[in-house]
């Protein structure tokens, strides 16, 4: 079953806030992407900086796993997640 942008949505907010539980990544996150902490609570209902939340952690995929692992959804979803939010639309060259 497809994503739909309200499921993607929430798979994001999940995303960010299990991202800002780390301590390890956050730093990691924050320096990448230039956000600030003020900017996670600021732009929680921003639906392209939950896209980029996702975008950092399709990065890695042990980032993929120990997220969904916790959350119990596949790994497939943050790809699928990620389609159905601003920006996410992916680019086929051939």
């Amino acid at each position: 079953m497809p994503f739909s942008a309200d499921h993607a949505e929430v798979l994001g907010l999940k995303a960010l806030s299990w991202l800002a539980s780390s301590d390890e990544l956050l730093p990691v996150f924050l320096g990448s992407s230039g956000a600030s902490i003020s900017d996670l609570r600021d732009r929680v209902n921003d639906t392209e900086f939950l896209g980029a939340v996702l975008d950092f952690l399709l990065m890695d995929d042990s980032w993929v796993v120990a997220f969904c692992d916790n959350e119990g959804v596949a790994y497939s979803s943050l790809v699928e997640a990620r389609a159905m939010l601003p920006g996410g639309d992916q680019v086929h060259w051939t």
